[in-house]
């Protein structure tokens, strides 16, 4: 059997590994405390849950249009002219199973040999991986070298060069949990004015997950930028619906036709009932998450300051998103013999940094989207196997 070699350039996503090894020693008998994926511990919202028992019982069962059925796309546009007053067209949204499609179907439209690709690192592993299968030449900006693990807009301009054709941003963050403010976009747009041959994908899922009350810095925010911007977003993290498999996303217009095609060649479509769920959360109360936010903001301090507390661990504070990413390396460990340690004899399920790149052989990810009684815990437990 002759596989294309392409296939070699694939990578994974390795918190479900760690899930899956966690998983092995808990049914041997070891306890396990999981900070590992990156998934809401609350249940998706009783009006969101009810009004796809709905769809179902109406008999929205059936295919739907490929870029998603125009009641959902329309909330979309709702729901963004409600938080960033900006005015958007449905038929450049495009409706998706989840996160990852848009970033597939980004990267496969301009990715190829001779392509530069700008993105950070660390990330989602999934951008690299799909940079590395298209065969283009993944451009990285290191987050480690701040201290507070976010990116400079005069860092990432100074990367572009005339092959650049995508530069990805993730804010807030995963795995870092560092969050840019709107100031330092204020200059990364501005700067990028003047390369117009560059598309930006803004991932933007995190929106809803941002600390001590401050402004998302949508790149909504600047409309000369829209005839090249793709916003990867969805309801997977603000109403805890990762299982539904539901994502929009916003598109050039020239690009449309394109994914769409990408859209009918690999999913068809999203299913129905998700789509009317998606359409009752947008529409919804935010109730949900404000209790969410209280949460976690409660479980940031814990987590920060409890890391902080173990010997030979170095955590910034995180500005988004629900994740830790300590530097570990005082410990005599570097991330994956951590984790390693820390699953084993610690019974805690973590995720090392080279997960999300390789300049990250010194840090851990860890998700606070857990009870504060688990977090309390897990920190006690660590913090007895670094000092016996």
């Amino acid at each position: 059997m002759k596989l294309a070699t392409s296939l070699e350039r694939l990578g994974t996503e390795s918190a479900f590994s760690v899930l899956a090894e966690a998983k092995k020693l808990e049914a041997q008998g070891k306890p396990m405390i999981h900070l590992g994926l990156g998934q809401p511990d609350f249940k998706t919202p009783k009006h969101v849950v009810d009004a796809a028992k709905k769809a179902l019982d109406d008999g929205h069962h059936g295919y739907v249009l490929s870029n998603g059925i125009l009641e959902c796309r329309q909330a979309v546009t709702r729901w963004i002219k409600k938080r960033y007053s900006a005015d958007v067209d449905p038929e450049r949204i495009l409706i998706m199973p989840g996160g990852k499609p848009t970033m597939h179907y980004a990267i496969q439209c301009f990715g190829e040999p001779g392509a530069e690709i700008i993105h950070p690192t660390p990330a989602f592993p999934i951008y690299e991986s799909m940079i590395n299968y298209t065969g283009s030449t993944a451009v990285p900006y290191d987050l480690t070298e701040d201290k507070d693990l976010k990116f400079s807009a005069e860092k990432i301009l100074s990367l572009i060069t005339e092959k650049t054709r995508l530069l990805i941003l993730i804010n807030p963050n995963n795995p870092t949990g560092s969050f840019v403010e709107k100031s330092e976009i204020d200059k990364l747009a501005e700067g990028l004015k003047k390369h117009p041959h560059v598309t930006i994908l803004s991932d933007e899922i995190y929106s809803r997950q941002i600390f001590d009350n401050k402004e998302m810095p949508t790149f909504f925010n600047y409309p000369e930028l829209r005839d090249r911007l793709i916003v990867l977003e969805g309801w997977s993290k603000a109403y805890s619906m990762t299982g539904w498999r539901l994502g929009w996303s916003f598109w050039p217009e020239n690009l449309i036709e394109h994914v769409n095609k990408l859209l009918i060649n690999s999913v068809s479509c999203v299913n129905a009932a998700a789509q009317f769920a998606g359409i009752a959360a947008l529409d919804g109360p935010d109730d949900s998450i404000h209790e969410m936010m209280e949460k976690f903001t409660a479980r940031r301090k814990l987590i920060h300051e409890g890391l902080n507390d173990l010997p030979g661990v170095e955590c910034s504070l995180p500005g988004g998103a629900f994740y830790a990413f300590p530097k570990v390396i005082g410990t005599g460990m570097n991330g994956s013999e951590f984790c390693k340690k820390a699953m084993h004899e610690a019974g805690v399920a973590i995720v090392p940094g080279t997960a999300f790149g390789k300049t990250c052989n010194d840090y851990v990810r860890f998700s606070f989207a857990a009870s504060r009684d688990n977090i309390s815990q897990a920190l006690e437990n660590i913090k007895k196997m670094l000092t016996k």
